[in-house]
Formats: structure tokens, C-alpha cells, sequence
């Protein structure tokens, strides 16, 4: 289709605008610091540094100079070309004679993270042009002088000339730099532009014309302020300025790497930023709550889903054991570099190994920093989302199972004696020694981590941590002679899926192998292990056959799918008697094969002495009561009596009946309504995938060079020493745990020093989030670096303003709602954005904020001004994401698949949730008109336009492009726009069959979506 003249420019510039830079200088070089130099360090200096006894190659890699120059061969990397890199060549070993390092190949995350750094043009710090000096000694008294870590220091708003001009304190700082220049401010934007700036600022999404209208239209003196409150109490505020933090969080919903295994419940996190915002939570309670809710708020849901922060970071899911310590590591660095950056503004990442090069952060205050973070796993918990709820229909429970409990203990209280011993003195004599003796065992583990407990039939029910290739091991000591058998039972139970009777999701269990050692009580003679194959009997259903699976072949088990809440069982024969003198030892191992938890529920073992084993004969008997019936009734102690009662009930008509009636009962008692939440806590069991070792590291410890193959002592917790001013350290924040209780605190320690604007890094915390804040209403922060506060970052333009807002933010309960406020409510944002050749001269880059900078809207604002002038937004909030494009619900909601990142967010520079983003880059490219007049998504969005403005125009066609120019940019069209968007819709129509006017609106809808005046706030 071709364009209308006066829309063509518009459209042009989308394509011809030169881009801002990709990202500041700052962040190459924390990538740099961060990830490449630790493997420059430990896996090329040996031959390739000043330092080296012999330079191999003439290569030098310990200087930019260095790597640049090159060796025999030449440079050994071409900036932004891996292709024409040497050294790229030669770490992925494609040609035989250039093989790097000679003794082996890098693992493939370190090939990743050289070829990354390449792409990114190779920013290397280690160069003369760095923008500051590497510091050799840190002097933290010396470095407390710094502006950053300072005590906050509100000076009085100054007194300037123009008296007319501010509206609020916040202006006279902004005014009086101005004045120092002899710069003017730009006048205030016109009121429909104010009003779409500020919808678009604060929610994210246009306004509609009506309320543009009564804006406009409004000639009160608190017109703004009343708008600025309705939008601040929208609920679409969190989801605007939740991505905002959600990028700083480096948040997504997989966990990374190769394989980027989905983490279906950590969209919880992002609900709670959401939800966080939407309340105005105090910004130091939300910091606190993203790094120890659980130990701060634990009955709090909100809180334990805001440690979901911790847990967003990317995590290898295929870790062999002697990965798992440097991998633990990396975690530890990514949580600990996040919040150095997100909230401190500080790059804490870069004293991994070795003393911070610019900054005042030894490697000590790194590895104590560590440390609080040892134990620390990411966990799937239940939280208990109707608590009122639950506990009305758990009293309306009880008081219906009370009267069949009472039944129940009434009957054993009063009648089961008495038919115990009616039921004795007709009992048929016994035969001697049961067919089957039930082991009472003298020890049970779970490899796994799993709890048994015994059951009144000597079973033992497990439960507790339910890991893959788990091993049982029980031992009992037993004092019968000629054993010649053992039987293996597993049984059913209702507190398993599907009763069981396995562990698994779904009820099964997968039993590859079965060893049993004998050896003798005293111990004096040898023992020997047995290896069973094959059992000769299964299941308590005659006729089921059994999968000859119980070997010593690994790959192979017993299961018992589909035959599900049922008893099953298996008996091996010795062939010979494998009982001692003097009584018997008996340790049995069940291996369970399987990555899905099948391991058995409720087993139960028991020997047989017949000469061969028999087969199922009814329950097996404990040799206790085979022992207390032989026992002649007044001659039995109170605990065989007691005993012998337990053991009778179960066989006891009456009392099955009741019980039944109670088990029946109870299984009907009401579920706590949960749904589960990524987290992240201790004393919980962890997310595991394919982890091999443990989950979490015992102690940390500092490494040399950051190698966790060169530890040194343990660090113990405290914080960093620049920000630590009170008398006695970090003593002054840590406090022991409750007794008892399952975490260690030192996340709590951690989240109230840093929020303490006394004693802690609490006045930078302030600092770093009123810059934010700046940063997304003016388009450019008070300190251009805004996650970097430190020598590298760039010095604040007015620091006073900064100091000033931050003590505003403490001063209100570190509520946020009111700083925008008090933000959008000042001349400086309300400026108009007109540029001017002669102040262009004198501030070009506007850091003195003399003009409003326009902006182009994020990918995810984009896409959603685009739903919603289409009438198709979907509003509703929270839940699981998706991946599906055509989905109609805020961007917000997308799920983030690292591996899978939606095209339309990554066309419009979306992050890649690798890591941290403060500040996402502003790109034009062409593939973004491309994709803005092509694609069938937002042809679909110009459809759902057109029909909003077809019923608004009633068929006419200068109507109608009065209409849209109103719903889209909240302005009418000018003379000329009027003109060549009516010619433009007639010449569409001729193209169409019958002259059809939707699709002609269709089109010019579409054009109207991909001006830049609609992506661009002004």
C-alpha cells in the first residue's frame, strides 16, 4: 500500500533516527571484571602474562596492549569479529595446529563467555584509557569522602533569579544550575501532551480521548495532580514500573544454559513486584523482603514470593560432582553482584578476585558478603493462600470427625479387651513359629534424606525429602535361627499418590536391586552379602506377574504401574539357612532406580525359618506377639498386653468398621488451599534437575583468584567495610536465630544493614532508587550510570537534588508513590520537548534537564499502547504466564524463556534476564518498521482499531481519521493530516472488493500504530 505524504516522514524517521548508544562504557567493563578476566586469570596468564616464567608466543593477555599487539601469529582479536579472532579460534580447538589452553579444551560456558566479550567489541579496562586509575591500596576512610558514601547532606532548595518558574523544591535545583549557564528552560508542554506523557509514564498505555478531553477541558489548578493520583492508584502503575525493577532482577521463568529448563512457579516474583508497587510498599520493606521475607515475614506470602530475587538468576541444571562448588560459587556471585548493582549501584562483582580495581571493595568485604548467602537454595514452598478459609473448613471438620473418633476410642476403651480375649480362647492352637516374621528394624536411612516411621503393623511409612536414585538401608538384629527367606512388602497408604504404593507422582516405584549382609550379633564372624536375584512370589492379587527386574543390572526394576493403592510384595529365598549363633545382623539395601522419585512409600520386611520360603500367606506376624501368645495371660507384662491389643484390633470386625469410618472421614478433611512459589530459604529441600552432591556449600571460604580449588579460611559474615560505620561492625546487625527455627539470619542481618540509613549502606540505597526513578520520568538520571555509583559510573550533575529527594524518600516512610508525585508535579518535568540550536551548544546532551527528552516507549509499552488502542487488551492481572504471542494481556505477562525470548520484545531491545539491566538500550533499526507494517499480530491489533473507529465514524472517512488521530496520539490530525489520511483511506478502498472501507481503515490504522509520534513520548 502507499503511504500518505504527510504520514511518510513520520514513518521514515522510525528508520532513519541514529541510536543511542547499546550500553554504557561502565557495563563492558563489569562483564569484563565479572566474567572474563577470572578465566584470563586462572586459565592464560600461566604462559601469556608479565608474570609467566616464559611467554609462549610472544602473546601476552594480561593488558588490552597486549592482546591487541598479539604474538608470533598477530592480534589475537579483532574487537566485534570473533570470526578474525585468533584467540577465538583457538580456544574452540577447530584447527589442530591452534589449540587453546594446550592441555585441554575450556569447558563450553567459558568458549561462551570469550566469545560474548568479543562480540561486545572486547571492553577491557586494563588499558591507559580507562576512566579511572586502578587503585592500589584501599583506604576506606579515605574512600568514606566520596560523595556516594557519604551520610546524605539535604541542603536547602537555592535560591534563584526566576522566581516564577519553579512549582515545587525539586525545580530550584534544576534552575539554579541553569542559571550558572545562562540557559532558559523550555516552557510547559502543551496539556495533551502532558496528559500523554504522563499516562504513558505511569501505566504504560494511552489515555483514551475521552479522558484526554476532560484533561484539556479542566481548568482547575490541580487538574495534573488529580490525574497523576488516578493513574498512581491504577493498578496497571505496578505493571508499568514492575518491568523496570523486573530487569534490574534479571527475572525469568528458566533457568538458563543448554537445557533451560522451565521454573513454572516463578512468576509468583513477578506478581509480587506488582503487587508490591501497586500497594506503594516501602521501598526499604521491599528490599528487605527480596533478601529475607522468610526470615522477616515468614507467615507473610508476599514476603517469602519477594525472595523470589534471589532465586532468578541463572542455574545449571546439569552438574556433575566435581562441578558443583564452582557452579555454587557462580550462584553465590550472581545474588551478590545483583544486589551490589540493582540496589547499591555498585559493581561488589568485580572483588571476585582480587581487590575491587576502582572501587572501595576489598575482596574480603566480597567473600564475607558471600557468605551470607551459603545456605541459601531455591525451593518450591506451598503458600496458603485463603488461611481464613482453611480454618473455618477445618473446624467445620472436626466437629463432625470428634463423634467417630470418641466412637472409635470408646469401643478400644470398653469392648476391644473383652473381645480379645474371647477371641483368644477360640483361636486355634498355634502351629509354632509364624510363616512370616516382621523385622523390627534397628536402624533405617534414606540416602535421600528421607524420615521412617513405624507403624503399628511394623511397617515404616517415609516420608520427609524424596529424591531421585535413592538407596534404603535398614538393619536388625535378629535372634532366629535357620532363616531362610525374606519377604519385601510395600503397601499401600493414603498419605501417597494414589495410595501408592511408591513415591513417584504417580504412585509407582521402581526397585532395581536388593543386597542383603548377615553376619553375626557379636560380630566376630565374617559377614556376607548377598546379592538377590528374581523373586519367586509378587503382589497379594494371585495371578499378577512380575517383571524378573530385581537383579544386579541397574537399568532394570520392579514396578508396579497400574496397579496403584494396593498391597504388592516379593520373596526372595537364601537356598541355605544364614542365621549365626548367638543371633544375626541383617542389613538389607533396596536400590531404586528412576530420576522421578520412585522409591517405595510404606515397606515392610520380614524372614521366614520354613525350609523353603513360603508364598503370601496373609499378614506376616511380628515375632513380639508370636511371642506374647505363647505367654500364658497371666504371666504377660502390661507392654505385651498392650501390644497384643494393637496388633488384635486390626483383625477385629467392630474395629475395622469404626476405623473405617474414621479413615473414611479423614480422607475427606479439607486441604489447605496452596499453590506453589519459587522461593528461595534455607532448611528447605532445593530444586535439584540433574544435580549430582550437595545443594548448597557448608562453609565459605575465600578463594584465591576467585578458584574454588584454591581456598583459603572460612569468611564469616559482614558487609561492606565502606558502608559500615557502626561501633561494633557487623555485629550491630547480626543476631542469632530463634531456637529452633530452620534458617540462620544471616539474610536478615544482610537486609537490615543495608536498608540502615545510620549505621549502613542505607542513605545509597536511597540515593540509587530516587536516581531510578529520575532516570525513567526525565529519560536520563541525575547520575548517568545508574547502576553504577562508584569511580567508573559517571558524578551526579546536581547532588544536591539527589541527596535532597533522597532524604524526601526517607522522610515519607520510603513510599514511592508520592516521589513521582513530587517528581511529575515539578516545571522541569512539565517542560516542553522543542530543542533550541543555541542551548543545543551549550548542553547538548541535556544533562542540565533544560528541555523534556523524548523517549521511545520500552518493547513491552509498545505493544501494549498498541492493545489497547485496538480495544483488545486483556487487563486481567497476575498468574502464570505464557509464551504465546498472540496472547492479549499486558506484555508484563509474558513468561521469559531465556532460550525463547518473545521476537516483538527482543526487536524493541527487551533484556535477556542473563543478567541485570539498569538501563536498556534504545536501538532503530529497520526490521522494527519491518515488523510494525508486516507482521500478522498487529495487523490483527489495526483490525481491532478500525472497528473502534468505523462505530465512532458512521461511514464517514474524515471522521474517522479525525478519530483515530484522537485515540492513537490524543491529538486531532492537522489540515494537511486530515487531507492525506482521507485520500489515503478512499485509495485503499479501490483495492478491495465492493470498495470495502474496514480494511481500508484497517491499513490506515496500521500506518498510524507505526509513527513515531505514537512510540515516542514527548
Amino acid at each position: 500500500m502507499s503511504l500518505p505524504r504527510a504520514l511518510v516522514p513520520l514513518l521514515v524517521l522510525g528508520l532513519a533516527a541514529s541510536a543511542r548508544a547499546a550500553e554504557p562504557d561502565a557495563k563492558g567493563v563489569e562483564f569484563f571484571e565479572r566474567k572474563v578476566r577470572p578465566i584470563l586469570a586462572e586459565r592464560c596468564y600461566g604462559c601469556h602474562s608479565a608474570q609467566a616464567k616464559k611467554v609462549r608466543g610472544g602473546l601476552l593477555l594480561d593488558t588490552r596492549e597486549g592482546w591487541a599487539k598479539g604474538g608470533d601469529t598477530g592480534p589475537a582479536i579483532v574487537p566485534g569479529d570473533p570470526g578474525k579472532s585468533l584467540l577465538v579460534q583457538a580456544i574452540q580447538w577447530t584447527d589442530e595446529t591452534l589449540q587453546m589452553p594446550p592441555k585441554g579444551k575450556l569447558p563450553p560456558e567459558e568458549v561462551a563467555i570469550l566469545l560474548d566479550w568479543v562480540k561486545r567489541g572486547a571492553p577491557d579496562p586494563r588499558h591507559g584509557g580507562v576512566a579511572a586509575k586502578p587503585r592500589q591500596v584501599i583506604d576506606i576512610e579515605a574512600a568514606r569522602r566520596m560523595w556516594a558514601f557519604q551520610p546524605l547532606k539535604p541542603a536547602a532548595p537555592p535560591k534563584v533569579t526566576n522566581e516564577s518558574w519553579p512549582r515545587n523544591p525539586v525545580d530550584r535545583f534544576i534552575l539554579a544550575k541553569l542559571e550558572e549557564k545562562g540557559i532558559a528552560p523550555n516552557a510547559t508542554a502543551a496539556k495533551r501532551t502532558l496528559i500523554r506523557r504522563a499516562y504513558l509514564d505511569l501505566i504504560g498505555i494511552p489515555p483514551t480521548p475521552e479522558e484526554v478531553e476532560a484533561f484539556v477541558n479542566d481548568g482547575s489548578n490541580d487538574a495534573f495532580e488529580r490525574a497523576i493520583d488516578h493513574l498512581l492508584a491504577s493498578p496497571h502503575y505496578g505493571e508499568r514500573w514492575g518491568r523496570h525493577w523486573l530487569d534490574l532482577a534479571r527475572f525469568a521463568e528458566s533457568h538458563g544454559f543448554e537445557h533451560d529448563y522451565d521454573r513454572p512457579t516463578a512468576y509468583h516474583y513477578r506478581d509480587f513486584v506488582i503487587e508490591a508497587l501497586n500497594r506503594d510498599l516501602p521501598y526499604d520493606t521491599f528490599v528487605q523482603w527480596q533478601i529475607a521475607g522468610d526470615e522477616l515475614a515468614p507467615s507473610d506470602n508476599l514476603a517469602l514470593k519477594a525472595t523470589g530475587f534471589l532465586a532468578a538468576g541463572v542455574h545449571s541444571t546439569q552438574i556433575t560432582a566435581n562441578q558443583v562448588e564452582k557452579e555454587r560459587y557462580d550462584e553465590l556471585d550472581d545474588i551478590v553482584n545483583t544486589i551490589g548493582t540493582s540496589m547499591l549501584g555498585l559493581t561488589i562483582g568485580c572483588a571476585r578476585c582480587h581487590d575491587h580495581k576502582f572501587d572501595p571493595i576489598p575482596q574480603k568485604d566480597y567473600y564475607r558478603l558471600l557468605s551470607t548467602f551459603t545456605t541459601t537454595v531455591r525451593t518450591e514452598y506451598d503458600l496458603k493462600i485463603d488461611p481464613e478459609g482453611d480454618a473455618k473448613a477445618l473446624a467445620a471438620y472436626e466437629r463432625e470427625h470428634a463423634p467417630l473418633v470418641a466412637a472409635l476410642q470408646k469401643f478400644e476403651a470398653e469392648q476391644l479387651p473383652a473381645r480379645f480375649e474371647e477371641w483368644e480362647k477360640t483361636r486355634p492352637e498355634s502351629p509354632g513359629q509364624p510363616a512370616w516374621v516382621v523385622l523390627d528394624l534397628a536402624e533405617t536411612r534414606s540416602q535421600g534424606g528421607a524420615a521412617f516411621k513405624k507403624q503399628d503393623d511394623g511397617s515404616y511409612l517415609a516420608s520427609g525429602k524424596n529424591v531421585d536414585f535413592d538407596t534404603y538401608r535398614f538393619v536388625a538384629h535378629v535372634d532366629l535361627k535357620g532363616i531362610t527367606g525374606l519377604k519385601i512388602e510395600a503397601l499401600a497408604d493414603p498419605s501417597m499418590v494414589k495410595g501408592g504404593p511408591g513415591r513417584a507422582a504417580n504412585g509407582n516405584f521402581d526397585l532395581t536391586q536388593v543386597t542383603v549382609t548377615a553376619g553375626s550379633r557379636d560380630g566376630k564372624s565374617a559377614a556376607e552379602t548377598i546379592v538377590l536375584q528374581n523373586p519367586k512370589a509378587t503382589f497379594e492379587q494371585p495371578g499378577l506377574p512380575i517383571a524378573a527386574a530385581i537383579d544386579d543390572n541397574p537399568k532394570s526394576g520392579w514396578a508396579v504401574d497400574p496397579q496403584f493403592g494396593k498391597n504388592h510384595a516379593a520373596v526372595f529365598e537364601f537356598g541355605r539357612d544364614i542365621s549365626f549363633e548367638g543371633g544375626t545382623t541383617l542389613t538389607i539395601t533396596l536400590v531404586f532406580n528412576g530420576n522421578n522419585m520412585h522409591n517405595i512409600g510404606r515397606p515392610r520386611l520380614s524372614v521366614t525359618t520354613a525350609p523353603r520360603p513360603v508364598g503370601l500367606d496373609g499378614n506376616p506376624t511380628p515375632l513380639n506377639i508370636a511371642q506374647a501368645l505363647k505367654t500364658p495371660r497371666s504371666e504377660r507384662k502390661a507392654d505385651q498386653t498392650a501390644a497384643l491389643l494393637t496388633w488384635y484390633r486390626a483383625i477385629d470386625p467392630e474395629w475395622q468398621k469404626l476405623n473405617k469410618a474414621v479413615g473414611d472421614h479423614a480422607a475427606k478433611a479439607p486441604k489447605p488451599s496452596v499453590v506453589k512459589a519459587l522461593i528461595s530459604s534455607e532448611g528447605l529441600p532445593a530444586v535439584r534437575l540433574h544435580t549430582q552432591g550437595g545443594d548448597f556449600l557448608e562453609k565459605t571460604h575465600f578463594l584465591k583468584r576467585g578458584d574454588p580449588n584454591q581456598k583459603l579460611e572460612e569468611a564469616t559474615e559482614a558487609f561492606l567495610s565502606v558502608l559500615t560505620t557502626a561501633p561494633d561492625a557487623e555485629k550491630h546487625w547480626i543476631v542469632p536465630p530463634p531456637q529452633g527455627w530452620r534458617t540462620s539470619y544471616r539474610r536478615r542481618a544482610l537486609a537490615n544493614w543495608i536498608t540502615d540509613v545510620d549505621y549502613g549502606a542505607g542513605n545509597l540505597l536511597a540515593r540509587v532508587i530516587v536516581n531510578r526513578l529520575w532516570q525513567h520520568h526525565l529519560g536520563r538520571g541525575i547520575i548517568s550510570t545508574p547502576s553504577d555509583f562508584g569511580a567508573q559510573g559517571e558524578k551526579p550533575t546536581h547532588p544536591e537534588l539527589v541527596d535532597w529527594l533522597a532524604s524526601e524518600l526517607i522522610r515519607n516512610g520510603w513510599k514511592l508513590k508520592p516521589l513521582h508525585k513530587l517528581i511529575m508535579l515539578s516545571a522541569v518535568y512539565q517542560e516542553a520537548a522543542e530543542l533550541d540550536t543555541n542551548k543545543l551548544k551549550a548542553d547538548h546532551d541535556n544533562k542540565l534537564f533544560w528541555h523534556y527528552s523524548r523517549q521511545r516507549l520500552e518493547a513491552e509499552a509498545i505493544r501494549d499502547a498498541m492493545l489497547a488502542v485496538s480495544g483488545l487488551l486483556d487487563e486481567t492481572p497476575f498468574g502464570p504466564g505464557t509464551l504465546d504471542e498472540k496472547q492479549k494481556r499486558r506484555s508484563i505477562y509474558f513468561t521469559v524463556k531465556r532460550s525463547k525470548l518473545i521476537p516483538m520484545m527482543v526487536l524493541f531491545d527487551a533484556p535477556d534476564a542473563l543478567q541485570g539491566t539498569g538501563l536498556r538500550p534504545s536501538t532503530t533499526i529497520a526490521p522494527q518498521s519491518l515488523m510494525l507494517m508486516n507482521s500478522p499480530i498487529v495487523r490483527e491489533w489495526a483490525e481491532g482499531f478500525a472497528r473502534r473507529v468505523e462505530m465512532k465514524a458512521k461511514g464517514s472517512v474524515p471522521d474517522a481519521v479525525k478519530s483515530a488521530y484522537l485515540i492513537a496520539l490524543g491529538r486531532e490530525p492537522t489540515a494537511d493530516e486530515l487531507t492525506d489520511g482521507t485520500a489515503f483511506i478512499e485509495q485503499q478502498r479501490e483495492t478491495y472488493p465492493a470498495k470495502a472501507l474496514q480494511p481500508a481503515l484497517a491499513d490506515f490504522c496500521q500506518v498510524l500504530l507505526s509513527l513515531n509520534e505514537f512510540v515516542f513520548v514527548d
